[in-house]
């Protein structure tokens, strides 16, 4: 094996361990992000095709999120999904409990807001049970609901 084919190995295995850290690193946002898509996207008791698409954007251009791959973002989804439809006092349990690790992280937590809000009106109405849900979410994150005028 010639120096530069070793080198190109080094690498290629440093840049897969860098998206291995990334992806750890960003678990927590991930589940957050999903936690929170999931418990809004239910919150009128319709999960519309319009709030799918609209979270699957916001994590694809969302850097941090890059390193997951479209089918990570979707089960992850669809685990918090299915544990709210199962039993809807676990799945909230959960949902928030997932949230509640972003509360240190202001700037996270923000953004987390932001994209709720984003998943919420992408149908075209936003709602008294979404709104409702949305500043349990502030709240769960540390957040003045005010600052999103909920």
């Amino acid at each position: 094996m010639s120096f530069d084919n070793f080198l190109n190995q080094i690498k290629s295995k440093a840049n897969e361990l860098k998206t291995e850290v990334l992806k750890f690193k960003n678990k927590d946002f991930l589940n957050a992000a999903m936690a929170g898509s999931a418990l809004i996207a239910i919150a009128d008791g319709h999960v519309s095709a319009e709030e799918k698409q609209k979270m699957i954007k916001f994590i694809e251009g969302h850097d941090a999120l890059s390193v997951f791959t479209t089918s990570d973002v979707i089960k992850t989804f669809q685990e918090f999904l299915g544990q709210l439809e199962f039993d809807k006092d676990i799945g909230e349990a959960k949902a928030y409990q997932a949230l509640g690790k972003m509360k240190s992280n202001t700037e996270a937590a923000r953004l987390l807001m932001r994209m709720i809000i984003a998943i919420a009106a992408s149908d075209g109405d936003f709602d008294d049970s979404e709104k409702a849900i949305a500043v349990k979410i502030a709240k769960e994150l540390g957040l003045n609901p005010a600052d999103f005028e909920l």
